[in-house]
């Protein structure tokens, strides 16, 4: 820099702050260090210099809590997650993507570890969240998704219980009686198996045990509960079997995502079921899925987009000293053609 700034014909100083952005500076002055630089060849200020400086690493570790392959699979996630990480690009901040933090006796992990700004918990434990208690050993700001955030942490929610028992009650008023679900995982380590309903209220997953209270809050008994092993296609195609295949004889199932929503239908038509004339089926999300034609899910809609760019915003408040906020967004019910009157009794 010093010889960028005798190049320049400027003070030290002055080259630094053409540079860094750190002060305002005439365009002449800063249009002629930035001349100078790349005639030199200069790329400009250390960033482990200014991290030092600064006190700030200008990461942002965003918790997922499943394999990447999977996170990248699902589109909602991807709505979220290129929100997100454009607002927090715009904001000088970088992303380290970080999995679900399991550990060895006396290992460290990345979110221990690594150097960061704040964290970003994408789907969050009932109890015991590992990743928000290693974020608060170091005394990061802490943003949650769609869970109970910690004293001093900001979160964003969705009233994902509401919305599925507005989903059973949409069924129900079909003349629907045996009602069975598919669910999100429990926990990340999970395969996809039918469980007993007592089994259901251990699942640490706050959106998988929001989603099955809807049908206490409903004054519904499902008739089968099949919990798949993740938010897929392929998950929900063998839970599908598991569903149809169950002697209860489901005439609906309410699935807690499109994807496992989409599967289940695969596994109709593999049974050779028309939807929704022998079975309803219904998701959660309100993604595009044309290559389901001609079905269109009967699903609860929530803009992906809209979240990421809401998380972005409470990590910049928390970084710029503000105090924690609590945002809930709105889901809304879409209509589509695979939901229908009961099949009557043989």
């Amino acid at each position: 820099m010093a010889d960028v700034a005798a190049h320049a014909g400027v003070s030290l100083s002055t080259a630094s702050l053409a540079l860094s952005g750190g002060r305002p500076i005439s365009a002449r002055t800063k249009e002629r260090v930035e001349s100078a630089a790349r005639e030199l060849g200069y790329a400009g200020p250390s960033p482990q210099g200014r991290a030092l400086r600064s006190g700030r690493s200008g990461v942002v570790g965003l918790v997922l809590h499943q394999e990447l392959a999977r996170s990248f699979r699902d589109p909602l996630n991807l709505r979220v997650l290129d929100s997100l990480i454009e607002d927090l690009g715009k904001l000088g901040q970088g992303v380290l993507l970080i999995p679900h933090p399991t550990r060895a006796a006396g290992e460290q992990t990345l979110l221990d570890t690594a150097p960061m700004d704040a964290v970003v918990v994408l789907r969050v434990q009932d109890q015991h969240e590992p990743a928000i208690d290693a974020a608060r050993r170091r005394g990061l700001p802490v943003v949650v998704m769609e869970g109970t955030a910690p004293e001093g942490s900001s979160s964003l929610t969705i009233d994902d219980t509401e919305a599925t028992v507005q989903l059973i009650n949409h069924v129900r008023s079909l003349g629907h009686a045996s009602i069975a679900t598919v669910t999100l995982p429990f926990r990340p380590e999970d395969e996809t198996r039918i469980v007993e309903a007592r089994e259901a209220t251990t699942t640490a997953w706050v959106p998988t045990r929001h989603r099955l209270d809807a049908f206490a809050r409903a004054g519904v008994e499902p008739c089968v509960i099949v919990r798949a092993s993740a938010s897929t296609v392929e998950a929900g195609v063998e839970a599908g079997h598991l569903a149809l295949g169950h002697e209860s004889g489901p005439t609906a199932i309410i699935c807690q995502s499109d994807l496992l929503a989409a599967g289940v239908i695969l596994a109709a038509r593999a049974r050779a079921l028309s939807v929704p004339q022998d079975v309803s089926i219904t998701g959660f999300d309100g993604l595009d899925l044309p290559w389901l034609a001609p079905h269109r899910l009967t699903t609860i809609g929530q803009d992906g987009a809209a979240k990421g760019h809401a998380l972005a915003r409470l990590v910049k408040r928390l970084l710029d000293g503000e105090a924690p906020e609590h945002v809930s967004l709105p889901v809304v019910f879409q209509q589509g053609n695979t939901t229908g009157a009961a099949p009557a009794s043989p």
